[in-house]
C-alpha cells in the first residue's frame, strides 16, 4: 500500500510502498479516505528538535483522518449492538492511544494518561491507504458528517475542548490565534451563544476565515491593539473568557491585559520556548488559567458530534476552515501550501 513515511532521522518524507498492516487483537483496520495536515506533521517533515526527540524512523506519519472499517481484529465486538463495530462503518479515530493502567486512566481521565502513545508520532499513522488503531479509539461517524468534516475531528476536538472549558453563553470572548483550531473555536463560541467574539492574528487571510466563522471583530495585532475594540463594542470591563491558541507570549500578555476581574483563560497554543508573564494582574484580578491538551476522551467527541448534527450552520462554518485539498500523490504540494500560512485546513484525499 501507499504510505507517507519518515524513512530516516532527517528532513523530508517519502511516499513509498509498504506492507498493509493487519488488525491484531482488539484492533481495527481502516481504509483511509481523507486525512488532515497538522502543524505536528510539519514539525516531523522538517525534523526539528521536537520531532527528533519523539520519533523513531521508519514511521508512517499522520493522525487526522476519516475512513471505512475493512477488518476487525480478534476480540472486537461486532454485530447489531448499539456499540458494536462493523465492516463498512465510516469512522474517525482518537489519535491518543492510552495505557489503561496509570492512575488517570483508571480514574476515568484518559486524556491525562501519563503514558500516551500518539498516532503518527509514536506508532504508524494515517497518511496511508490503511491504518490500524485500537477498537476503543474508533469513533463512528453519522451520515451528517461527510469525509472532509470527519477528517478534521481531531483539531475540532481541540477547539471544542478549549471552548467548552468555561461557560461563555452571553459572555465576551477573546481568541488569540486564527489558525484552523482558533477559527473552529470561533465557530463553537458563536454556536453556544457568546455575546461578542474578538479574534486576533497577524494574518489578514486567517482573520478573514475567523470572520466567516462568526467573529464580531478581528484584530491584526501587527497594526492595531485590542484595547480600543472594547470601547468600540461597548464593553465596560474587559473580556470574560480568553482562548489562547497561538503560543505567542505577546498574545497571552495582551489577553491578560484585556481580561476582566474573574476572567477565565484556556491555553491551547504551545509556545516555542519558556517566557515570563506579569503575574500581578493574574493574582489581583483573580484570573483563572487552565492548560488544554487534546480532547477529553470521549466527552469531547460526543459534544462535537451532537453539535454538528443539530446545526447545518455550524457544519458549514467548520467546513469553511478547509481551504485546500490535494490528492495524496501531491503531498509535497499540500505541505508547501500549509507552510505558507495563507491557508486554513489542508486535506489530502487518499480515496
Amino acid at each position: 500500500m501507499r504510505a507517507l513515511v519518515k524513512t530516516t532521522a532527517g528532513p523530508g518524507l517519502e511516499l513509498i510502498d509498504v506492507p498493509e498492516p493487519e488488525a491484531g487483537p482488539g484492533e481495527v483496520k481502516i481504509r483511509v479516505l481523507r486525512a488532515g495536515l497538522c502543524g505536528t506533521d510539519l514539525h516531523i517533515e522538517s525534523w526539528d528538535d521536537w520531532a527528533a526527540s519523539m520519533l523513531k524512523p521508519p514511521l508512517t506519519v499522520g493522525h487526522e483522518f476519516y475512513g471505512e472499517i475493512v477488518a476487525l481484529g480478534e476480540g472486537v465486538a461486532t454485530g447489531d449492538g448499539k456499540y458494536d463495530l462493523r465492516v463498512g462503518m465510516r469512522v474517525s479515530a482518537e489519535g491518543h492511544v492510552i495505557c489503561g493502567r496509570c492512575r488517570n486512566c483508571r480514574a476515568g481521565r484518559q486524556h491525562m494518561c501519563v503514558q500516551t502513545s500518539n498516532l503518527g508520532v509514536n506508532r504508524d499513522g494515517a497518511f496511508a491507504d490503511y491504518v490500524v488503531v485500537p477498537a476503543t479509539n474508533v469513533w463512528e461517524q453519522p451520515d451528517d458528517i461527510d469525509p472532509d468534516l470527519g477528517a478534521v475531528f481531531d483539531p475540532l476536538g481541540n477547539a471544542v475542548h478549549t471552548a467548552l472549558s468555561f461557560p461563555m453563553s452571553g459572555d465576551d470572548v477573546l481568541i488569540t490565534g486564527a489558525g484552523p483550531i482558533g477559527v473552529m473555536a470561533t465557530a463553537i463560541a458563536r454556536h453556544i451563544g457568546a455575546r461578542y467574539i474578538v479574534v486576533t492574528d497577524v494574518s489578514d487571510y486567517r482573520l478573514g476565515l475567523a470572520t466567516a466563522a462568526g467573529a464580531d471583530r478581528v484584530v491584526n495585532v501587527s497594526r492595531e491593539r485590542v484595547r480600543p475594540v472594547q470601547a468600540e463594542l461597548g464593553m465596560a470591563e474587559g473580556f470574560d473568557v480568553g482562548l489562547e491558541m497561538s503560543g505567542s507570549p505577546s498574545a497571552l500578555a495582551e489577553m491578560i491585559e484585556n481580561a476582566t476581574h474573574g476572567a477565565k483563560v484556556a491555553l491551547l497554543g504551545l509556545p516555542k520556548e519558556p517566557f515570563a508573564i506579569d503575574w500581578g494582574p493574574v493574582i489581583t484580578r483573580m484570573i483563572t488559567i487552565k492548560g488544554i491538551y487534546g480532547r477529553e476522551m470521549y466527552d469531547t467527541w460526543y459534544r462535537m458530534t451532537f453539535m454538528l448534527q443539530t446545526s447545518e450552520e455550524l457544519r458549514e462554518r467548520i467546513r469553511s476552515v478547509i481551504t485546500h485539498r490535494f490528492p495524496a500523490e501531491q503531498w509535497a504540494d499540500a505541505f508547501a501550501a500549509a507552510r505558507t500560512g495563507e491557508v486554513g485546513k489542508v486535506i489530502m484525499d487518499w480515496s
